[in-house]
């Protein structure tokens, strides 16, 4: 299979804090999103990275568990990573990479310190619920992938659902654990 290329703009050092709003065809004097042999622009958006990365996913018919089980971490994590939420160590990216036959453009991009939760603009003003809120901004995308992956097409049900909140002692400073339970409900099909 042909590598696929690419490379990962990070935007975070391009933009002002307060940016909502990025146009790489503007910036990039509307230059080739992707990169050929014959092309050395390599300007690839994090939507069209993502979309590399699902589209290799796709192509090599793997579980983003399988992907996560060669890498060696977490599917979560790999999963928030591969989505553009999460960063990745030198030697998880190169593993990440030779599975999924990736750039090294993109290899040196899923090292880099990302912009997180940039895709909603509201914001719960309580930090606690802040911390929720922020949690579905990071890992939102990479739990719905790991549930259609699980599931298939369909939602968790926030009705037929219990929570459990517990405190987990630790050495380092007292942890909270949160598991929800909810009754997975397919999309009807007709």
């Amino acid at each position: 299979m042909k590598a696929i290329h690419g490379t990962f703009l990070y935007l975070s050092k391009c933009l002002n804090a307060h940016s909502a709003e990025f146009n790489t065809t503007t910036w990039h004097g509307g230059r080739s999103a992707f990169r050929t042999s014959t092309d050395t622009h390599m300007t690839t958006s994090l939507f069209d990275t993502v979309a590399l990365i699902r589209k290799a996913k796709e192509q090599k018919t793997l579980t983003w568990e399988q992907i996560a089980t060669h890498v060696g971490r977490s599917p979560v994590y790999v999963t928030s990573a591969c989505l553009g939420e999460s960063s990745l160590t030198s030697e998880d990216a190169e593993r990440l990479a030779a599975l999924l036959d990736l750039s090294p453009d993109i290899v040196a991009m899923l090292q880099k310190c990302p912009s997180k939760g940039t895709k909603s603009q509201d914001i719960p003003h309580d930090p606690l619920l802040y911390r929720f809120h922020e949690i579905n901004l990071v890992y939102g995308e990479t739990i719905k992938e790991l549930i259609h992956e699980k599931f298939g097409d369909g939602i968790m049900s926030a009705i037929d659902f219990t929570m459990e909140i517990e405190k987990v002692e630790d050495p380092k400073g007292d942890r909270v654990k949160v598991t929800m339970c909810g009754k997975f409900l397919p999309y009807k099909k007709w």
